[in-house]
């Protein structure tokens, strides 16, 4: 694993998205209150390329603004087509900084 510094987790919207750029893609983290978790996807909706750090989020699923596609935060599934997905990244917090896991596409 080739971890990358990413936000402060003090800069991330509770409940909701955080838009970040990191090298050449763009990203959506989630900071999640209950349970307390983050969660790190692209943040191009598959549909459509709608943003989903801007999307709504409830009980861990997150719904595109456009199109209201919406995506298990958990495991990058849509509720509506288990063929529709986006990618999700291993994340985790460490002294207050998001750090994520590109995996090959460092």
């Amino acid at each position: 694993m080739s971890w990358v510094e990413l936000i402060p987790l003090a800069r991330c919207r509770s409940d909701g998205g955080t838009f970040v750029a990191c090298k050449d893609r763009e990203l959506a983290v989630f900071l999640l209150r209950d349970p307390t978790l983050v969660v790190v996807t692209d943040n191009a909706c598959p549909h459509a390329g709608g943003n989903l750090s801007g999307g709504s989020v409830q009980a861990g699923v997150v719904q595109c603004p456009w199109h209201q596609w919406e995506f298990n935060l958990a495991s990058g599934v849509c509720t509506h087509s288990p063929r529709a997905t986006v990618r999700t990244y291993p994340a985790e917090v460490r002294n207050g900084v998001v750090w994520f896991d590109p995996g090959d596409r460092v």
